[in-house]
């Protein structure tokens, strides 16, 4: 399934350059980036005829989505989703765990009990989505635990920082999800990172956290030894 799938015709009476903008960011967000078979070829021509609109459009918001770093576009060959590579793919995890260890040390402090107490509700209903192995709905569950504790820092430029990072994070850890026993460690891992933040206890809030993250690092840095060959817009538009 190519991104133009994921796409509905425009009413007329939107904004067509923020409104095509924010359907593409979106599309682009929700594609699972890192499988193999995925397509990162953006058609100028499918997407205008998906939108219902004129190619103008989509030309200004994928120049924006460039910017972002989210797409390349590349003369005469055209335009590419961004895929990191292996190597940069362990860096970004590196740099999210030091943001978010962080974010989990001052969460013990600024979080509220009530803020606290609705991230371990949150955690305990979608651990039962990995047991009726929707791991579809847990990956995104996943993704709002982590961004709930940067939140709770209460640094908004923690929060930002982290941002920077959300869109391949989202697709490094969708993927990973179903790959060996880690959606059920996970959940797990939550539940203890929980537990140190409701206690109170920053340094092991910070250490769970950190051990978390670097335990996807690891399983990356283990079973993603093809990863440069997976097909990046490099050499899709070689």
């Amino acid at each position: 399934m190519s991104i133009s799938d994921k796409l509905s015709p425009i009413a007329e009476n939107f904004s067509l350059k923020d409104h095509t903008f924010e359907l593409l960011r979106a599309a682009i967000l929700d594609m699972d980036i890192y499988r193999p078979d995925v397509d990162l070829r953006l058609d100028e021509r499918k997407l205008a005829e998906r939108l219902g609109i004129s190619r103008t459009p989509i030309r200004e918001a994928l120049a924006r989505l460039a910017q972002e770093g989210l797409v390349h576009i590349v003369p005469r060959k055209g335009v590419f989703v961004c895929r990191k590579t292996r190597g940069e793919i362990l860096e970004m995890v590196i740099t999210w765990a030091a943001l978010e260890t962080m974010a989990a040390r001052l969460a013990t402090q600024c979080a509220s009990d009530a803020e606290l107490q609705a991230l371990r509700e949150f955690a305990i209903r979608h651990s039962s989505d990995v047991e009726r192995a929707d791991l579809e709905e847990y990956s995104d569950a996943n993704i709002v635990f982590h961004q709930t504790i940067l939140e709770l820092s209460g640094c908004q430029l923690l929060k930002t920082m982290a941002d920077a990072l959300f869109t391949h994070m989202q697709a490094v850890r969708r993927r990973t999800m179903g790959e060996s026993d880690r959606a059920r460690r996970s959940v797990a891992d939550h539940m203890e990172i929980i537990d140190a933040l409701i206690s109170r206890d920053a340094d092991l809030a910070a250490r769970r956290v950190r051990e978390h993250t670097m335990r996807l690092h690891d399983h990356i840095a283990k079973t993603w030894s093809r990863m440069e060959s997976l097909g990046s817009w490099q050499s899709l538009a070689s």
